[in-house]
């Protein structure tokens, strides 16, 4: 199962890293600092929103219906002219879907960690969030699932071990309140779960060599 870490570790990750980098005019090494830890908390944050069967069912729709996947296959064309508006306004609505009132607070953190301002962090999780759709889209085809449980199972195998600076940074988005939010779930489930090796394990060290 192709994790996160094998899409940016491979050509067409350096493909989406330098596309995004220049659509927001920002470097390439924080650019790909923001997506290694922007998608993961997208991809988590999806995952808690399939827990339920009415949750994995709006995203199988949604997934069959606008994210096939097709995306993964012309990066050249989507970056080519500029992002195209449709697709930035298709990932503010997946965004808003999955993050809620904590975008901002999303938006800011990852500002914080990666030294780039939060107008542009909020340009590349638009971005961002349309390619994990298409890579959830390309996943679930080959994999035939079709029910929660295999939908939970998919994005948790996407998801891996994540390393400490994401567990980190998800701690910090945690929820003091109480109030049930998404990403106390995903920081339970990302900081929890699986230690294995592969997923997101070691992808800031592999992505940049430091």
């Amino acid at each position: 199962m192709a994790g996160l870490l094998d899409l940016l570790n491979s050509p067409m990750g350096q493909q989406l890293i330098s596309g995004v980098a220049g659509q927001t005019n920002q470097p390439a090494d924080k650019t790909a600092n923001v997506l290694s830890m922007a998608m993961p908390l997208i991809l988590g944050a999806m995952k808690k929103n399939v827990s339920t069967p009415e949750g994995a069912q709006g995203l199988m729709s949604a997934l069959s219906s606008k994210h096939s996947g097709g995306i993964l296959d012309n990066l050249g064309g989507l970056f080519g002219g500029g992002v195209d508006d449709s697709v930035m306004e298709d990932g503010a609505g997946i965004l808003g879907h999955v993050f809620g009132n904590k975008q901002p607070q999303v938006e800011s953190a990852l500002s914080a960690k990666s030294g780039i301002d939060a107008g542009s962090v909020a340009q590349i999780l638009k971005i961002a969030a349309p390619i994990v759709m298409g890579m959830i889209g390309k996943q679930t085809a080959q994999s035939n699932v079709s029910d929660s449980t295999g939908m939970n199972a998919l994005l948790g195998s996407m998801l891996g071990g994540q390393p400490q600076e994401n567990q980190s940074l998800i701690t910090s988005l945690l929820d003091a309140d109480g109030d049930g939010s998404i990403l106390d779930d995903v920081a339970g489930m990302v900081m929890g779960g699986n230690k294995s090796k592969g997923g997101l394990g070691g992808l800031l060290g592999g992505l940049f060599g430091k």
